[in-house]
């Protein structure tokens, strides 16, 4: 393995924890602004936090299904 692809590989592995937690905060972001403007304090908030998580595991899924395929092919 090349010193340019290890990297690479790492990247792309650190990338799939940054997609869980990018989702959990867009979804706590979106439900917040959302509580302001229709003062339902802290109701859509805790429901677009949990629609944050389950975003970041469906695209925590996908980098690791899309990684393990990349994996076999060059094997």
């Amino acid at each position: 393995m090349s010193k340019k692809s290890g990297w690479i590989q790492y990247l792309s592995i650190g990338s799939i924890g940054l997609h869980l937690v990018s989702g959990v905060i867009v979804g706590v972001l979106i439900g917040y602004y959302l509580d302001r403007y229709f003062d339902t304090s802290p109701w859509l908030t805790i429901v677009f936090f949990f629609l944050g998580i389950g975003a970041g595991f469906r695209n925590m899924y996908k980098d690791v299904k899309k990684y393990i395929s990349s994996e076999e092919k060059k094997n």
